[in-house]
């Protein structure tokens, strides 16, 4: 049939045609011909990276930003409405090009890079579009060092960007003896790294760290575990805190759950509660917060094995919730039946969101708005924050 056009973007980044077909790499608006081809239509466009389609770290670099926009607002409002419920779905918030502040790279054999689509071979980077500059210009030279260290197998990368400069994880890796420290601390001299540490499978082991490393999360400087879980662009960050601060309102008592090093919990007023099953985050949490005296109690807790219960939310005003990609069944469970004046519940799986909405509206809890943000730049990835109230 000629002349169906492509209507939508599927959750993993294909088309989808008038008639229900799946079209590679098609944007809205594009038309099939007769033979199969895609014709562009006037929100294709470039792909602006040399490597794209093949490398994993981007899938719809052939989207325009509106359509782009439109696919991560889709991917929300489809995962709500198989849920059977139809909020109100905020414009989406699109952190830009060369903003990641964190990724995991890999190298094998001589190769640096995201792994390939679909695929465990590495793509050895000469350019990326959606990392920072400064962690963009350290591949070429990693690529050299660990080539110089004798990497045999596959070595995974952790980049990110701490206050004092890229921070470096090197997992898989062991390097031992007078040459390899050299190089390794000659190279984090060389580049101005705020650390660079190896994890041969017994955890993290610093090799350089002239001074502490920290990240800036509200008002403190908080001490960063190699590894520790960031936020994948500032900008992002920076959305989804006010999104937050919007859902919680003039909370003067907030329980912060699965805290992590304390995005939301030291960027709030009043008094918090920070929850984080990780000891190495909530010691940053605790320590950071005690630096600054902000009124915030920072308490180890696995909350998928002890959730808090109804009477124990019931002491705060308002409540915040950004759990893993599985989302957080359990605590839902107990927030459907507590008190709060509002939660706000900030989502890396709107599927996994949707599930736990459902439990909460169920409860008698209304969903105010849905605030999607695409911090992961062409990616198929979806954040999101959420108010809820009674």
């Amino acid at each position: 049939m000629t002349g169906v056009t492509v209507v939508r973007v599927a959750a993993r980044g294909d088309g989808v045609t008038e008639d229900g077909r799946h079209v590679a790499f098609a944007a809205p608006g594009d038309t099939l011909s007769d033979t199969g081809d895609v014709v562009p239509g006037p929100h294709h466009r470039s792909p602006p990276c040399r490597h794209f389609p093949d490398c994993g770290g981007c899938q719809l670099q052939h989207l325009d930003d509106p359509s782009f926009a439109g696919f991560v607002a889709d991917r929300v409002a489809s995962a709500l409405a198989a849920q059977g419920l139809v909020p109100p779905v905020r414009a989406v918030h699109l952190s830009p090009p060369r903003s990641r502040r964190r990724a995991t790279l890999h190298y094998d054999r001589g190769r640096l890079g995201f792994a390939a689509e679909k695929s465990h071979a590495v793509v050895d980077l000469k350019e990326c579009h959606i990392l920072l500059p400064e962690l963009f210009a350290l591949v070429a030279p990693l690529r050299a060092l660990l080539s110089r260290l004798g990497a045999k197998r596959r070595i995974d990368v952790h980049l990110a960007r701490a206050d004092q400069g890229a921070d470096i994880l090197l997992t898989g890796l062991a390097a031992e003896g007078l040459a390899a420290a050299e190089a390794i601390v000659s190279f984090g001299e060389r580049h101005g790294l705020a650390r660079l540490a190896i994890d041969d499978g017994l955890g993290p082991e610093t090799r350089w760290e002239p001074r502490p490393t920290t990240i800036a999360l509200g008002r403190a400087a908080v001490p960063l575990p190699s590894g520790a879980f960031l936020q994948a662009t500032a900008d992002g960050e920076a959305a989804l805190v006010d999104a937050v601060r919007e859902a919680v309102g003039g909370a003067r008592t907030v329980a912060d759950l699965f805290a992590g090093l304390g995005t939301f919990a030291l960027a709030l007023p009043g008094r918090v509660y920070a929850a984080e099953g990780a000891r190495d985050a909530i010691a940053s949490l605790k320590a950071a917060a005690n630096a600054v005296q902000a009124p915030v109690f920072a308490d180890h807790r696995d909350l998928y094995r002890r959730p808090l219960t109804p009477a124990e939310l019931d002491r705060f005003d308002a409540i915040v919730l950004d759990p893993p990609r599985a989302g957080a069944r359990e605590q839902v469970a107990a927030l459907a039946a507590c008190k709060a004046g509002s939660i706000a519940y900030v989502s890396c799986n709107p599927g996994t969101f949707a599930r736990d909405a459902k439990i909460l509206v169920e409860g008698g809890w209304r969903i105010d708005w849905v605030q999607p943000v695409g911090q992961f730049r062409w990616s198929t990835h979806v954040e999101l924050a959420a108010r809820f109230s009674r």
